[in-house]
């Protein structure tokens, strides 16, 4: 008799659920993907504007390495399905005294730009923070971010092989104060501190060791034509040929088990037999039992919760700012600009990043173009829906103040419903309190705290950026990674 097909189940399709199923179908396994949205992406999502979609999340890809390696893996090639351009500009960086820095992504071009905006000591100072994030990331790529479940053990174990990591990583020091260390000029403290936000930490709370972030930035940053959601839906395109299915508008009520292990996935009023079930989504759900109370134990509640943010998407014609793909409009005083975040407050003083997405490749087009704008906000937790209404209006007026105050004025200027709030992103994702990174960054041992891709209900499995490795594009791929590779040995499929 042949050999069944054994069923997996994958609740979400954003990019750590995608991944997986583009593996399991390859393995051979029966995948079915449940979206409970109209399409797939999660946050990586575009929003309608008179000059077309606008990417509301993620807006490049960074470490395609990651990516490369994920279609290879399937006998594909990225360059078939989805088209990328390297971006020469990383990003643009304003002050209000007028000065600007563009990090290139070639280096000797970064500093060049560094020695004649601060000059050749701050040259100097950022030759060798560049060298500290390449080797902090060279040490920990393979025990920590590509590892299943890394372990304490063997992460100790690589710094005492090599004792000179321990300088590098600062383990006592927040990110904050190893910039104080590493640069003079505060501006370039201020600018590599803000690197934190992108796992939705802030500086003065986070580990020293996030500065191996700059690293992977300082790998090469590309732009997908079509946008980021295209990537996704080329993942979708490529398991569905292998054999996947995906449902959309369909949101799972119940994980069922038999005996401590899953059995079913309900949704609607349909019951699909499972024989493994991998939740794409905020690990928080289950502890809330927004998936049954079978499955409530499977991974512990995490109450420290990342940052959110409010993100404007729209299109409009700009002015007075002479803009790259990737601004940065600094806040005028970085010692205390995230002080109101730690507290649970919309900032008074903030940076904005800007995204403007019809100028990668160095383009300047007349007329309207796409925008998405980022102001860092907290989660939603223990706000009320009546001071939820009044911040949406106050950081409207925040970031137009904040776009005056440069200089740059948008025609016509972007209303309030083009603008997604930490409440909206919890109704998204459910159970996330409106945190797009999962569980805080903040504390030396929190990478090893996040869920692994295996929980304790056998047949469950997590994948995403709640889980490990952590948040952003490329680690939701590899947690897609973790999980299927988890689920081809449980099951057998190879």
């Amino acid at each position: 008799m042949p050999k069944t097909r054994p069923h997996v189940v994958v609740i979400g399709a954003g990019i750590g659920g995608l991944c997986t199923a583009l593996r399991l179908a390859h393995a051979g396994a029966q995948v079915t993907v449940l979206e409970q949205h109209s399409t797939v992406g999660g946050k990586m999502r575009t929003l309608p504007s008179i000059a077309g979609p606008v990417d509301a999340g993620p807006t490049v890809l960074t470490l395609k390495h990651v990516f490369d390696h994920l279609f290879t893996s399937v006998g594909a090639q990225l360059g078939d399905h989805v088209t990328l351009t390297r971006e020469d500009i990383l990003a643009r960086h304003f002050w209000a005294d007028g000065t600007t820095l563009d990090l290139m992504a070639d280096p000797a071009q970064s500093r060049a730009n560094v020695a004649n905006a601060f000059g050749s000591h701050a040259a100097k100072q950022l030759d060798r923070f560049t060298n500290r994030t390449a080797k902090l990331f060279a040490a920990f790529d393979v025990p920590m971010m590509q590892s299943p479940a890394p372990s304490l053990g063997a992460v100790a174990a690589k710094v005492l092989r090599n004792p000179q990591l321990i300088m590098a990583m600062a383990p006592h020091q927040s990110l904050k104060t190893a910039l104080k260390y590493a640069f003079d000029e505060p501006r370039l403290g201020q600018l590599f501190a803000r690197y934190a936000t992108y796992v939705g930490g802030i500086p003065e709370k986070s580990p020293a060791l996030l500065s191996l972030i700059a690293h992977a930035e300082a790998q090469g940053v590309w732009h997908v034509t079509g946008g980021m959601h295209s990537l996704a839906v080329a993942i979708a395109d490529l398991a569905t040929s292998f054999g996947a299915t995906f449902h959309y508008d369909t949101t799972v009520t119940r994980i069922e088990t038999t005996n401590g292990r899953v059995a079913a996935v309900h949704h609607g009023t349909s019951r699909t037999i499972a024989d493994a079930v991998v939740f794409n989504g905020d690990p928080n759900a289950l502890p809330a039992r927004l998936l049954g109370p079978d499955v409530a134990k499977s991974t512990p509640a995490k109450t420290q919760r990342s940052l959110s943010a409010y993100v404007y998407a729209f299109a409009s014609t700009p002015r007075g700012l002479p803009l790259a793909a990737h601004n940065v409009l600094f806040a005028d005083e970085p010692l205390c600009e995230y002080a109101p975040l730690r507290k649970g407050d919309i900032q008074t003083d903030p940076t904005l990043y800007i995204c403007a997405q019809d100028r990668f490749g160095g383009n300047t087009p007349a007329g309207p173009e796409r925008f998405e704008i980022i102001l860092n906000a907290p989660p939603t937790r223990h706000i009320t829906s009546r001071h939820a209404t009044e911040r949406k209006a106050s950081c409207l007026t925040l970031i137009a103040n904040k776009l005056h105050h440069f200089g740059l004025t948008f025609t016509p200027m972007p209303k309030l419903d083009s603008l997604t709030t930490p409440q909206n992103f919890n109704q998204m994702f459910p159970a996330s309190h409106g945190s797009l990174y999962g569980r805080s960054p903040h504390g030396m041992m929190t990478a090893f705290k996040r869920p692994t891709a295996q929980t304790s209900t056998t047949g469950l499995y997590l994948t995403g950026g709640g889980a490990h490795p952590g948040a952003g594009v490329p680690m939701a791929a590899l947690s897609g990674a973790h999980a299927a590779a988890a689920i081809i040995k449980d099951l057998s499929l190879i």
